[in-house]
């Protein structure tokens, strides 16, 4: 628990044991019986020896002796006070008068001559009274300025030091152009104005999870050097109606003050979702937020120097009319970075930390096709975690491996047991999926294949394309349902059974040749398309998919389906029953290795066997030579498959340079 917490848990209790010895005092203070005596009285009393004890105070404000004592008749909670007047012959009269009856005499100081004292008796009580008093009244009004504060905007102005740039974006180069002029018209608007040009007053940043969304926002104001106010669209709505729109307004009142500036909301559909959409109505919070921001963007009042920055990874459900020219004038796409893009995300993310000089991002990057930057970040970040378990120096490429690994399927479960028999239909489920990529040229690459379980699977094979294309031919669609329904048919050849374990191939394959039927034209059916995906914003996206054809048509399509799934199943169990020897050899070594890198798998094939430590030697001293001969840095570090790697990228740009030089 926070030590600050604890002290204020622990006031209420302080608070009380002080107002209770306070009671306890004043009720002893009243149980005593006090005696007003006179002096003559007093006097006659000490002649006669009755007085135990006095003590004289002396009051110089006031003039007087103040004494106080005890009659030797009184009982325990008894006592007399007296005054005489300030005189020495008071004094001399009863010190006089001890002399001779020898009762306890004791004297005070003058309280009156004590600042210190004075100011304690008579100031601290009204100063602790004027406190709590203010304590109380502050209180109070805060709770009421929290509540008239309701209403006020939750934008934050961003203050941070280390200001994001564009050094800090990698991967994102047309993106970046896109926003460039976002920056010059910040720095220079009158440039802009002199030819007449209006600048977008909104850009709408639209891509997968995790692209850079947000860092490129944070860049362009960085990069502009400009106050840059940022807010999540869910900071707007409230159970109130109304109050969203008024943080709206005063939100943009704010940025009216600063501007030039920025103002960034992050996942607008939150707020901009299309209106009328609900299957309660429209008249509520959120549509009154939308419309306020819709006004303020482009209505009748003026947001001269104000560039709103939106981001979304959910465009198709925003309201059109945020979409239209005077609002969100430019829309720009933040794809999945390339492999270029991802090599220099690594490079950024790499900077700060320790890698091996084997480690090469080039081919990292060629590894992890599909990987957004948040992913990539997260890929190092377990490397480096592991290199630290490891109580390594560095971050080696044994921890990158498995650090890829961790990301796509999650943490090695080697302490969960198999039966010898689920392994072997694992391993050879697994060697299935390999021969087909092996066989198939257009189906996708296996670079590893392992029996060890992740996750919920019981093994897997990493399939990858061969080269990243931003289209696919009939062919290659084929091939890829082919290799997918591997495992299944390798474990109805080998062992006569099936298993469960083949549940996500037919996920993905169904899924492409779905596609195939209804989205791509490429069936009997014809170059139409039946299908596509525009489900209602509030009731799922699969619950209203729009469908262009008749229940005739449906079985026609689920006919064309299983006609692709059937043939591909029978392609594959025709090339493993023709490659049965490979399928074997390749799960006998998973059944002892457990794991086996396409290198490996390559010499499987053509060696008939696993490379001992001797050939293994040999191979890599070769490679090195050869890298050396070829200038490779960093070769007498690197693995065999890094070697490989790297002299094939040489030896295809040396191609690449002949080409050049003699067509020039």
């Amino acid at each position: 628990m926070n030590k600050k917490n604890i002290k204020r848990g622990m006031l209420p209790y302080f608070v009380l044991i002080i107002i209770m010895i306070g009671v306890i005092y004043l009720l002893s203070i009243g149980s005593m019986k006090v005696n007003d005596l006179t002096y003559d009285v007093f006097l006659r009393e000490v002649s006669r020896g009755n007085v135990e004890e006095v003590v004289i105070t002396p009051h110089s404000n006031e003039g007087t002796y103040s004494i106080t004592g005890r009659l030797k008749s009184y009982g325990e909670n008894e006592s007399f006070s007296t005054t005489a007047p300030l005189t020495d012959a008071i004094i001399s009269q009863i010190i006089s008068i001890d002399s001779n009856l020898n009762y306890k005499l004791d004297t005070d100081s003058d309280p009156g001559s004590s600042m210190f004292l004075y100011i304690l008796v008579n100031v601290l009580p009204l100063v602790l009274l004027v406190g709590v008093g203010y304590w109380f009244l502050s209180k109070q009004m805060n709770t009421a300025g929290k509540s008239m504060d309701f209403g006020k905007s939750k934008a934050k102005l961003n203050t941070e030091k280390n200001k994001v740039t564009f050094k800090d974006v990698a991967g994102l180069k047309e993106e970046k152009e896109e926003v460039k002029e976002l920056i010059d018209f910040l720095k220079n608007p009158k440039r802009f104005q002199k030819l007449g040009a209006r600048i977008p007053k909104g850009v709408l940043l639209v891509g997968p999870p995790g692209t850079g969304k947000t860092l490129l926002a944070k860049a362009v104001a960085g990069e502009a050097n400009v106050p840059f106010y940022y807010i999540s669209g869910s900071d707007f709505v409230e159970l109130f109606v109304g109050v969203g729109a008024s943080r709206v307004r005063d939100m943009f009142k704010q940025a009216k003050h600063n501007a030039p500036c920025l103002i960034f909301i992050d996942e607008i559909d939150a707020v901009g979702r299309q209106r009328g959409t609900g299957l309660g109505g429209g008249h509520d919070e959120r549509e009154q937020t939308l419309n306020q921001l819709l006004t303020e963007m482009d209505g009748f009042g003026a947001n001269e120097g104000i560039i709103i920055i939106a981001a979304t990874n959910r465009a198709d459900v925003l309201d059109p009319a945020l979409l239209r020219p005077g609002r969100f004038d430019r829309q720009v796409t933040v794809n999945l970075p390339d492999v270029k893009g991802r090599e220099e995300i690594l490079e950024v993310h790499a900077r700060n930390k320790i890698l091996a000089p084997s480690v090469s991002l080039k081919n990292l990057a060629k590894r992890t096709p599909g990987f957004s930057g948040a992913d990539l970040e997260n890929l190092l970040n377990e490397a480096a975690l592991l290199a630290v378990r490891g109580n390594k120096e560095q971050i080696t490429m044994k921890e990158v491996d498995e650090a890829t690994d961790r990301v796509l399927m999650g943490p090695a479960k080697k302490s969960k047991k198999y039966t010898e028999n689920e392994r072997r239909m694992v391993a050879f489920h697994e060697a299935g999926h390999v021969v087909l990529g092996l066989k198939l040229n257009d189906a996708n690459d296996v670079q590893k294949v392992t029996i060890i379980p992740r996750s919920y699977a019981g093994g897997y094979a990493m399939m990858i394309p061969k080269e990243e294309r931003y289209t696919s031919t009939k062919k290659e669609l084929i091939e890829q349902i082919t290799g997918l329904l591997g495992g299944r048919v390798s474990e109805e050849l080998n062992f006569n059974e099936i298993t469960t374990g083949a549940h996500n191939d037919f996920e993905k394959a169904t899924k492409i040749a779905r596609a195939m039927v209804t989205e791509y034209g490429m069936s009997d059916l014809g170059p139409v398309q039946l299908e596509q995906q525009e489900g209602g914003v509030f009731l799922g996206r699969d619950y209203n998919k729009s469908k262009n054809f008749s229940n005739e048509v449906a079985h026609e399509i689920d006919l064309e389906m299983r006609k692709i799934i059937n043939n591909c199943y029978e392609n594959a169990k025709k090339i493993l029953k023709e490659n049965s020897d490979l399928v074997k050899l390749i799960a006998e070594n998973l059944l002892e290795y457990e794991t086996l890198t396409k290198e490996q798998i390559e010499y499987l094939v053509k060696n008939g066997k696993m490379p001992d430590e001797d050939e293994e030697n040999e191979t890599i001293t070769e490679l090195r030579e050869k890298a050396k001969e070829k200038g490779i840095k960093g070769y007498s570090k690197m693995t065999k498959e890094e070697l490989i790697k790297e002299l094939d990228e040489k030896n295809k740009d040396e191609e690449e340079n002949k080409d050049d030089e003699e067509s020039a």
